[in-house]
């Protein structure tokens, strides 16, 4: 039977792919929903060019959990796990099969070799699970369905090192956190000027994950997620900090595009609001850069993200030098935040029409420590505190009009951020007034919290054996 599926699903595969499909196929396998999950491929694409890959994984949920299954070592460890004998058996009895669709009396080139066009050893988790999940014989692909489902008896772990901070949340998937904590580490210092970061910087945060590592070890953490944004993404030379910190965290950084980083805070933003307050507009306002979130979705996701080059740290690098800023540099400062917005705006028309406005981060946590004159943290009554347009407006000024060192004197603000909340303030103040909220619901739940979120991967049903379409 010739392959090819109806045009629902071939459109539906090519959102999911990205691009247009090269060759023949089915849908092999379907989530609860009738999503694709794999996609069984003809041997030849249109153009006569061999697909050794047969089953394809294009569920965008198990895509994702295999990735980061695969950046946590798990190649290495299918190997080193699985006896090799399994595994060669597996590629042959994938290139049978893969034969006898192809068919006798066709020319060369004919793929080759067997799971993800290899003859040997493990290339490719995300074709060795495809193959299992359509009913295959694979135990690589049994062995990554193990792993992606096991009980959670380990916390998780997450980091982020940010622009101006470094954090670690451990914590079960749903449950109460273990560990939560935040150093300011200041990575992306200088980043915005000389696209680098310095030997410094990179020192500093190094020896926060040393720490870091300490605390995970006490709790004996299994799953670990490590992303790196802003800072990272601009910086030329950040593959000298990633070596550095895998060698320290024993994971890889991930370097997060701004859109997935607003997704993931969005996740932990909101997982705890009442749905009353919905549609949201989550403000995640970091070192770098700030990212705009609105939702939820149909799905439960988003339904616009922007993320914007500008936060506490680039904003006083360009704009507030003079300490304290002058009126003049403040009002470029707001010009250039706004304009940002206005861009936003035409861009993500999506971005409008929320509720209930959601702030996140250092500067929002700050703003909502001094106007309740908190001289110590507590996240009890930092989370889900509610600030008011005008209160942001006088603290703005109250601390624009100080230096420095006269703000690490204002209850509410950390020394080591001292120097760059007004950039942050600026930042509110402007989000708030672009969009019209005369409030804004601090939360202490963020991108840490969707991290740990996101390694609670839900289960796709897998059939006894592939469906043809």
């Amino acid at each position: 039977m010739a392959l090819g599926p109806d045009p629902r699903d071939r459109e539906r595969v090519r959102e999911l792919l990205g691009r247009e499909p090269q060759g023949a196929f089915d849908v092999a396998v379907r989530d609860a929903e009738g999503d694709p999950v794999v996609i069984r491929n003809a041997p030849l694409l249109f153009d006569g060019t061999p697909m050794p890959t047969r089953y394809w994984l294009v569920g965008p949920d198990i895509k994702k959990a295999v990735d980061r299954l695969e950046a946590a070592g798990g190649v290495r460890r299918a190997e080193a796990e699985i006896p090799e004998t399994e595994v060669m058996a597996a590629h042959s009895a994938y290139a049978s099969e893969r034969d006898a669709a192809l068919g006798p009396g066709i020319a060369k080139p004919r793929p080759a070799g067997g799971v993800g066009g290899t003859r040997r050893g493990v290339k490719c988790l995300h074709a060795h699970y495809a193959w299992y999940l359509a009913g295959g014989d694979d135990p690589v692909g049994r062995w990554v369905d193990e792993q992606l489902h096991a009980p959670p008896s380990a916390p998780t772990a997450a980091i982020d090192c940010g622009t101006n901070s470094t954090r670690l949340l451990v914590a079960r998937p749903g449950q109460p956190a273990l560990a939560r904590l935040m150093r300011i580490t200041r990575l992306g210092q200088g980043v915005d000027r000389d696209r680098r970061l310095s030997a410094d910087a990179i020192e500093r945060t190094l020896g926060v994950l040393e720490e870091f590592r300490s605390v995970m070890d006490h709790h004996g953490v299994g799953a670990v997620r490590m992303t790196a944004t802003s800072a990272a993404r601009d910086a030329t030379n950040r593959r000298e900090f990633f070596d550095a910190a895998e060698r320290v965290v024993g994971v890889r950084p991930e370097l997060l595009a701004g859109e997935e980083e607003g997704s993931l805070s969005f996740a932990g933003a909101t997982a705890e609001l009442d749905p009353a307050g919905a549609p949201w507009l989550v403000v995640d306002i970091g070192g770098g850069s700030t990212e705009l979130v609105s939702g939820p979705a149909r799905d439960g996701g988003p339904a616009a993200v922007r993320s914007l080059d500008v936060g506490c740290v680039r904003l006083t690098e360009r704009f507030l030098l003079a300490d304290p800023p002058s009126p003049a540099s403040q009002e470029k400062a707001r010009a250039h935040v706004r304009s940002l917005l206005h861009e936003a705006r035409a861009v993500a028309p999506g971005l409008l029409g929320a509720r209930t406005m959601v702030g996140l981060a250092g500067t929002v946590a700050g703003l909502a420590a001094i106007d309740q004159g908190l001289d110590h943290y507590d996240r009890g009554r930092l989370h889900h505190y509610v600030l008011r347009r005008d209160r942001v407006d006088e603290i703005l000024a109250r601390l624009a009009a100080t230096d420095a060192a006269g703000r690490g004197g204002i209850p509410g603000v950390e020394e080591a951020r001292a120097d760059v909340i007004v950039g942050g303030a600026v930042v509110l103040a402007e989000v708030m007034r672009h969009f019209g909220f005369e409030e804004c619901l601090t939360s202490e739940s963020d991108i840490l919290d969707g991290l740990v979120q996101s390694t609670a991967v839900p289960r796709r049903s897998r059939p006894a054996s592939a469906p043809t379409v």
